[in-house]
């Protein structure tokens, strides 16, 4: 294994992101204060509480997954189409560096990077809401496994993209209404029992609940079944990014 290969592009990645501090940090910040605003006061002043748990901290788990999907798959995608866009992509190509060293540098730091803004989006909510988190353990578990999961599937994202329109197709259309419509800021259950039936074949509504899990111990599906489905999902990423590498499919152009 090559880790200074690995350092490199994960360093790399990472002081880009410094570099934009003011629209990778802050703005999350001022998104999170406003859904509070929106959310939390005017709409959670007249909503009761949810499974036991205070409106506006209900919806702090959804906050940080909407994040830390559209966060992942941005940084990620972006990461990896730039030096294809750019053409840097034959320097690492033709540097003795692996396909899995340059998922680890890539992936590890675009999912270091939307931890780091989930934590912050936390740290925001508490200014705002008593919190409380009844398994920290399985929310970090968590939190580390889904940021990975979407950060290959962003990579993947990158790796087919052929333009920047392309490259924001996927996470408009696709994530972020699938993120929405997946209980962030309302429990399956308060649902009609048919688009109950519906939102249970989104798959981000397991990753929602089984989140929420792990801040109160109340959950709209199984845990069990929550990191089922989170570990299909990347079992899935893992698979493609696997394929592409072996055909080359589109990794130069």
């Amino acid at each position: 294994m090559n880790w200074y290969a690995v350092r490199a592009i994960y360093g790399f990645e990472m002081a880009r992101f410094w570099r934009t501090a003011l629209q990778s940090i802050v703005a999350p910040v001022i998104a999170t204060s406003l859904y509070f605003v929106v959310f939390g006061a005017a709409i959670g002043s007249r909503v009761a509480a949810v499974d036991g748990v205070a409106y506006g901290a209900f919806i702090v788990p959804g906050l940080m997954m909407l994040s830390l999907l559209t966060q992942s798959i941005a940084n990620a995608s972006f990461g990896i189409y730039f030096p294809r866009f750019a053409g840097t992509i034959y320097e690492i190509l033709s540097a003795p560096v692996s396909p899995l060293e340059i998922v680890l540098g890539y992936v590890g730091a675009a999912a270091s990077k939307s931890i780091l803004i989930a934590l912050i989006i936390l740290a925001t909510a508490a200014l705002f809401v008593p919190l409380r988190i009844e398994h920290p353990v399985a929310m970090v578990l968590f939190l580390l496994l889904t940021a990975v999961t979407f950060s290959l599937f962003g990579f993947l994202i990158g790796l087919w993209a052929d333009g920047f329109e392309r490259l924001q197709l996927v996470p408009l259309l696709v994530v972020t209404p699938l993120t929405f419509l997946g209980g962030s800021f309302y429990a399956i259950e308060m649902l009609p029992p048919f688009w109950r039936g519906v939102s249970l074949a989104n798959p981000v509504v397991y990753l929602i609940s089984g989140f929420r899990w792990a801040f109160f111990g109340t959950s709209d599906v199984g845990i069990g079944v929550s990191v089922a489905m989170a570990l299909v999902f990347l079992v899935l990423c893992l698979a493609g990014v696997t394929w592409i590498f072996r055909t080359g499919y589109r990794l130069k152009s």
